[in-house]
């Protein structure tokens, strides 16, 4: 285990090459839980990018949707152009399910947090619970999920997203984008030689 991994499977931003140990993070959760029957790879980012801390998903989304038309069976929902958001995030989830054979979906967002995790990313099995930090009702939804933990919990959530800081924002869109995109490389690598 990498040493700046934590036991809860996060990764602080403020280390150098936090990429490649987020990386290693994702891969190791392809390993154990994409497996037949899935077979097509979603990447599901949710935010809007009418709120500074809830344009995680959208940035990732952005970053990666121009990067990753090398695989034909990884496909993004969620970017600056259109993103997924309350509104239309039961809409996407019926998309992905009527136009992917057995989809696995990633699903990344914004969350907040206690002062000593801000900047911090989560990786985890299963589903996240997007919006229940601003008290919505949506939809679980993911296989795996990426969260980033942007700014501190417990008083005035909306103003406390609006309120967050672009270039903490900014870069950990930049380390998920490109750990995805690593470990999209090393799964595609790995299956090539096997």
């Amino acid at each position: 285990m990498s040493k700046l991994r934590n036991p809860n499977d996060s990764i602080n931003v403020h280390v150098p090459m936090a990429y490649i140990d987020l990386s290693m993070l994702i891969i190791d959760n392809l390993k154990q839980y994409y497996l037949p029957p899935y077979q097509d790879i979603i990447i599901l980012c949710i935010g809007t990018d009418r709120s500074t801390g809830d344009s995680l998903g959208p940035l990732i989304g952005y970053k990666l949707s121009s990067q990753l038309n090398r695989y034909p069976d990884v496909s993004i929902y969620g970017t600056l152009e259109d993103p997924v958001h309350a509104k239309n995030l039961n809409e996407k989830i019926t998309d992905i399910y009527s136009k992917h054979n057995n989809p696995f979906i990633i699903a990344i967002d914004a969350c907040l947090g206690k002062m000593d995790r801000i900047g911090f990313i989560k990786v985890g099995n299963g589903p996240l619970k997007p919006g229940a930090g601003v008290n919505k009702d949506l939809p679980a939804v993911g296989d795996l999920h990426i969260t980033g933990i942007v700014n501190l919990c417990g008083y005035m959530e909306y103003i406390v997203l609006q309120n967050t800081r672009l270039s903490l924002v900014m870069k950990m869109a930049e380390i998920i984008a490109e750990g995805i995109k690593f470990s999209l490389w090393k799964l595609n690598h790995h299956k090539q030689t096997v």
